[in-house]
Parts: structure tokens; C-alpha cells; sequence
């Protein structure tokens, strides 16, 4: 990461506790529950995979190949749900980037014998702008959008007082796979941990 090896550390933890926390979440709920959760942690330890520092593991340059295989296998697996919309959208787009990640950071592409690693600082490291712009859009809305479910009084009664009005629990991008508040927050913690990622490219 830009910020140095404690910024690589930091994301890589953060990640590794989302991915923990959602596949502790695979022992419970409805199946299409546990299909999501799983979904989740799969991202979230491939993030904190990404995440670690060079300095202390530099990955082979064949690892990159294999993360591209495994999401893009994982947005294969997402892309029927995700004509349903919800957070299968939300997946599915989450796959296909770390796929476009772990493309851009590789030695072949970058010429850097792995210099593009997240941990390390991306000096090296390639991409399309145009697209990592557009990732970086829509993981600052998602962002926002999950940060608003976590503020008091998100669900907002009608002057009348009948009902409640409210967005889903999945926040922006979301839908209804599971919707506490820890939840919500371990996808806005995937989501910024995206985000930054992102930025390095």
C-alpha cells in the first residue's frame, strides 16, 4: 500500500477478521445465507492474502494466476444470482475485480517480479484507469451507502406515522442476505479494504 508496510498489515487484519467473521456465519441461516456468507469470506481472505507486505512475503509470480482462476471461478459461480440483483450484484462485481487486481499485479504485466503487490506499494503496477475509476465510484458509494445502514435513525418513519421506510439491510448494492449490524459492517469493511486496494493501481 501507499502508506507503508503498517497500512499493509492493518488492511490484511482487518480483512482476515471479516473473512473469519463470515465464515462463522456459513453455520447458520438459510442456504442461500450461507451461500453468501461463504461468498464473503472467500473475499475477504483473498483480500488479506492480497494485503500482505512484500517485505515479508513476496508472492511467486504464479500466484497472481491462481487468484485470477479462483475469483474468476467465484464470478462464474456468482453471475446466475446476480441476475436476480441484490448483493449477488454485489459479488459478482467484487469477483471480477479482484480478478482485474490480481491481472494488473502481475510481474507479467507489470514488469516488476511482483513489485505490484498491495503490501508493498504499488509503484509497478498496472491497470486501465478508466475501469479502476469505475470500481473506485462504485466502492465509494457502496462504501457510503453501508455506512449509512450503520447511522441511528437510518430507517425513517413517514410524517403519518404507518410503516417504516427504510433501504435493505445489504446497504448500497445490498439486498437482504443478512442483515445485522455486524454484517453490515463487515461488508463496509471488505468494501473500503476494496477501495484501497484499488488505489494502488
Amino acid at each position: 500500500m501507499h502508506g507503508g508496510a503498517s497500512t499493509g498489515w492493518l488492511l490484511m487484519v482487518l480483512c482476515a477478521v471479516s473473512g473469519a467473521y463470515c465464515l462463522l456465519r456459513t453455520r447458520t441461516g438459510t442456504p442461500q445465507e450461507r451461500r453468501t456468507a461463504r461468498s464473503e469470506a472467500l473475499m475477504g481472505f483473498g483480500m488479506a492474502a492480497m494485503a500482505v507486505p512484500a517485505a515479508v512475503l513476496s508472492p511467486p509470480g504464479w500466484a497472481w494466476a491462481v487468484y485470477a482462476v479462483l475469483f474468476g471461478a467465484a464470478a462464474l459461480r456468482a453471475l446466475r444470482p446476480a441476475l436476480r440483483g441484490g448483493h449477488h450484484l454485489h459479488h459478482l462485481i467484487g469477483s471480477l475485480a479482484m480478478v482485474y487486481m490480481a491481472v494488473a499485479m502481475a510481474p507479467a504485466v507489470t514488469g516488476s517480479g511482483g513489485g505490484g503487490h498491495t503490501g508493498h506499494g504499488a509503484a509497478g503496477a498496472g491497470g486501465i484507469p478508466v475501469l479502476t475509476g469505475v470500481l473506485l465510484v462504485y466502492y465509494a458509494f457502496y462504501v457510503l451507502g453501508s455506512a449509512g445502514r450503520l447511522l441511528p435513525g437510518a430507517a425513517v418513519t413517514p410524517a403519518g406515522g404507518a410503516g417504516t421506510v427504510g433501504r435493505g439491510p445489504g446497504g448500497f448494492g445490498g439486498g437482504t442476505d443478512g442483515g445485522s449490524e455486524l454484517t453490515t459492517a463487515c461488508r463496509l469493511t471488505m468494501g473500503i479494504g476494496m477501495f484501497a486496494m484499488l488505489l494502488t493501481l
